[in-house]
């Protein structure tokens, strides 16, 4: 008896051996796609509801359904974001250029922007603690042109690897078509493979899915409202570079509090200060009550409850999540931090806390 005992752990610990060494192999072959694959999980789990009416429209036919799917989200988002970022790299590639070329000089623009202000606060910059002003219009013009290089040098690296992102962007929409017709089966059965108990896998499923669509919605979504309705101001204004800087609030929509003013907020400073009044006061009028509050608006609506993650956890998890994984790390930091906070209290459920029970009456 004990000898078989001791047969079936070693057999049983052989086959958990083999099982860990072929998923290392896998996700190691796997590995160079793991972006795309992770944006299409992300798009089968955001329009599984297209996916659905389509297979009403078409009577259930789960291949031609897909196919639909899959043509309303490439003309719908796809082309649309190749065109913009095709224009974003066209206008930081255009800035970076001329600042190395001295065509455009932040410095001067700083030097404008302080001649443009009242004379006490001129004397109040100069007589401030962060050094000579001219060290200060160096650091300014430092730090536009490394700002703009990045974004320049992140550009020509994407252009050098056409070939590798034609190959991911095909892999890509390969693995969407089936995670949208075969999705709902797929998802089952990994909640049955999960080693959890089976109402604990379910918890952990259903909230893997709401996080990402509140992620998606409520950071993504909302960031990229704030970012085209700060482009269009910026155009209406006359700044150059309108996408860019559209883009750039996109992404500083992320930080709680300050947000996107990080971005119009010095743009309207330097209109004012150098006489366009006008569009200095659009900008700050759209930024306020137009780019500001599409925040408030929007993240209740499309959001809601999907998520209790708190905003810090939020920021710290995105920031943290694009220095790990790139783009990516915009959906994947928050995925990591709810599955971690949802983990938790899996575990240990809340309870009422006893500071906030009546006082018995003696």
């Amino acid at each position: 008896m004990g000898k078989e005992w001791d047969r079936d752990r070693i057999e049983r610990g052989g086959f958990l051996l083999f099982l860990a060494a072929i998923t290392a192999a896998t996700l190691f072959i796997a590995w160079p796609f793991l972006p795309p694959l992770f944006w299409a999980l992300l798009a089968a789990i955001m329009f599984q509801p297209l996916n659905r009416r389509m297979l009403l429209i078409l009577r259930g036919r789960k291949n031609y359904a897909a196919l639909a799917s899959l043509l309303i989200i490439t003309v719908a988002v796809l082309v649309p974001a190749m065109v913009i970022g095709t224009m974003v790299v066209d206008q930081a590639t255009g800035i970076y250029l001329a600042l190395q070329d001295q065509q455009f000089d932040a410095g001067t623009i700083f030097d404008r922007v302080r001649d443009g202000l009242p004379a006490r606060m001129q004397v109040l910059l100069d007589n401030s603690g962060y050094g000579e002003f001219e060290m200060l219009r160096d650091k300014v013009t430092e730090i536009a042109r490394e700002s703009v290089g990045f974004i320049a040098t992140r550009a020509i690296a994407i252009g050098g690897g056409a070939l590798g992102f034609v190959l991911s962007f095909g892999v890509g929409l390969y693995v969407t078509y089936f995670l949208l017709r075969d999705g709902r089966a797929i998802g089952h059965a990994v909640r049955r493979a999960l080693p959890m108990p089976p109402e604990v896998s379910r918890q952990v499923v259903d909230r893997f899915v709401a996080i990402i669509r509140a992620t998606i919605k409520g950071s993504v979504v909302v960031g990229l409202v704030q970012g085209a309705l700060g482009a269009i101001t910026f155009w209406i204004a006359g700044l150059p570079a309108a996408v860019l800087f559209g883009l750039l609030m996109a992404i500083f929509s992320l930080l709680p509090a300050l947000g996107p003013a990080i971005v119009w907020l010095p743009a309207a400073v330097y209109l004012l200060a150098i006489g366009d009044i006008w569009q200095g006061v659009m900008v700050i009028v759209s930024g306020v009550a137009v780019i500001g509050m599409a925040d408030n608006v929007l993240r209740p609506i499309l959001v809601g409850r999907d998520t209790g993650i708190p905003d810090w956890i939020i920021l710290v998890s995105t920031l943290g999540g694009i220095a790990a994984f790139g783009v990516s790390g915009i959906v994947a930091g928050p995925l990591v931090a709810g599955l971690f906070l949802s983990g938790w209290a899996i575990m240990h459920p809340p309870v009422e806390d006893d500071a906030d029970a009546p006082v018995p009456v003696t």
